[in-house]
């Protein structure tokens, strides 16, 4: 089974699931996306940010691939770029960290360890990057797929819970403790790279 993760663009948008090519949760401040979707445009408005990020901030995201088959993606940015964050009761995101804001595996892929290697792979992009935490808001009585992540799973990828809450706890995985995980790392991204140049191995910070 061969699998790759490959930077998100304008070019491989379109292989997102559509509801969430035209998802502006994230991306749009509550009042801005109301209006968006009331007006019919939020995927131009998906678009236009994932543009202006990459062109500002660099890679935002990644699509994950099984046997070429697009099967999940994820999506980050620094806190400026995440209108919706303020709007959580433990924002804001600590201004060393990037936030995580969604991700999503097809349900016939998910228990295969993608969404660790996702979280790996997003990890050692931010650090050559010179960030030190990834953080998320979880949804602490997650029920089914949504825009935002289940707490408990966060927890199950190495996160820690930095303020807690009973809906939206915030959390964070400090990027130095990643070190820990080098041979992991190198491993799954042999596996998921295949064929693909072999990049260095992480140096201690």
């Amino acid at each position: 089974m061969g699998r790759r993760l490959v930077p998100l663009t304008l070019d491989n948008l379109p292989d997102l699931p559509k509801r969430c090519r035209s998802c502006v949760f994230w991306e749009l401040d509550p009042v801005s996306g109301q209006a968006a979707v009331r007006a019919g445009t939020p995927e131009l408005e998906k678009e236009a940010w994932i543009s202006g990020v990459l062109l500002e901030w660099g890679s935002c995201g990644r699509v994950v691939y099984v046997d070429e088959v697009p099967v999940g993606y994820v999506l980050y940015a620094p806190p400026a770029y995440v209108p919706r964050a303020t709007a959580f009761p433990t924002s804001p995101v600590s201004p060393d960290a990037v936030q995580l804001m969604t991700a999503w595996i097809m349900p016939s892929y998910q228990g295969q360890g993608l969404g660790r290697v996702i979280v790996q792979t997003v990890a050692k992009d931010l650090l050559r990057r010179g960030f030190k935490a990834i953080e998320a808001f979880g949804d602490a009585q997650w029920k089914e797929p949504a825009c935002l992540l289940p707490a408990d799973h966060l927890l199950a990828v190495g996160f820690k819970t930095v303020r807690p809450h009973p809906s939206y706890p915030r959390l964070r995985l400090d990027l130095r403790t990643t070190l820990s995980w080098k041979e992991d790392v190198e491993m799954a991204l042999d596996r998921l790279l295949g064929a693909v140049q072999k990049e260095p191995a992480l140096r201690p910070l």
